[in-house]
């Protein structure tokens, strides 16, 4: 399926009425594939912002918020050949697995989505998605891990804890777990917002990878910078980097993924906003010169 219709949607919405175990029914039953091809990388599409309240791109405040958009980008996005798969959260997980869109693909969950955009509180990254149990259950085939690190914030101590339980108890089922450490600081206000000095991101990859009793199920997803190569030799973990929301500025990040991904370790990208709400509209073109860097050569 390359599109999505008005009565598809339709379908689903009754589905969830009458016919609710479908949708976890349909994630778990179907055709799976190894989480990695021949040369090792991935290219996958993230959809886990609405969970945490982000439903803006670019201008547009709510650009996310129609589910039927949002799920349409998605069937175009997954069509393009060379696509791994998605991270999301269960509700649009169940939706493209209804759909028959994850046939053949890696469907991530999104474990920790508590930390709400937006708010005082938004550092309070408590488990409300998927846990490892249901990750195990559902059949899917990764777990993915919001760790933002401020130095004055109490909530993060436990946040920390929780995310080396996750991250051991996936390891102990041999499912991947994708962790994504940020460094935050607060404004004036109490607000809080990246830091985007280098030394600081070093700084919680190194964190993240000493996290949990093993670390052989571990990947990290991270932002890429102009120095990933001081980034990137913090860790022999696999990273995949996060997209964000480029605005105008695509070429310009494009081209920092493309540098980022001759370091050895950093084996391809997880962007969302970037991929389903290009500046120009172009789905196909943004997600295939995507694949191309990813992918290169195969």
């Amino acid at each position: 399926m390359s599109s999505l219709t008005r009565e598809q949607y339709r379908d689903l919405m009754d589905a969830r009425v009458f016919h609710p175990k479908r949708l976890a029914k349909r994630l778990k039953n179907r055709a799976r594939r190894p989480l990695v091809g021949t040369d090792g990388n991935l290219m996958l599409i993230a959809a886990d912002h609405t969970a945490r309240g982000m439903i803006a791109v670019g201008n547009s405040p709510m650009a996310v918020a129609d589910r039927f958009t949002l799920l349409k980008n998605m069937a175009t996005a997954l069509a393009v050949p060379g696509v791994d798969g998605v991270m999301a959260s269960a509700d649009i997980l169940e939706e493209l697995a209804y759909f028959g869109l994850l046939e053949n693909k890696l469907a991530i969950g999104t474990i920790n989505r508590g930390g709400i955009f937006g708010t005082l509180w938004g550092l309070d990254d408590r488990l409300t998605a998927y846990d490892s149990d249901h990750i195990a259950e559902s059949g899917i085939d990764g777990g993915k891990l919001l760790l933002r690190i401020e130095p004055t914030d109490g909530a993060i101590a436990p946040t920390i804890e929780m995310c080396a339980q996750v991250i051991t108890q996936l390891a102990d089922r041999k499912i991947m777990c994708m962790v994504e450490p940020l460094p935050y600081l607060k404004d004036s206000a109490g607000m809080p917002y990246l830091d985007t000095r280098i030394e600081e991101l070093v700084r919680v990859t190194a964190i993240a990878s000493g996290l949990g009793a093993s670390s052989g199920y571990t990947w990290l997803k991270l932002p890429a910078v102009a120095q990933m190569d001081l980034v990137a030799s913090a860790t022999s973990m696999p990273i995949i980097m996060l997209g964000g929301d480029p605005g105008e500025k695509t070429a310009e990040v494009f081209a920092q993924w493309r540098s980022a991904l001759k370091q050895p370790n950093v084996r391809g990208l997880v962007p969302g906003r970037a991929m389903l709400y290009p500046a120009d509209g172009n789905i196909v073109a943004a997600v295939t010169a995507a694949v191309e860097m990813v992918h290169a050569g195969n």
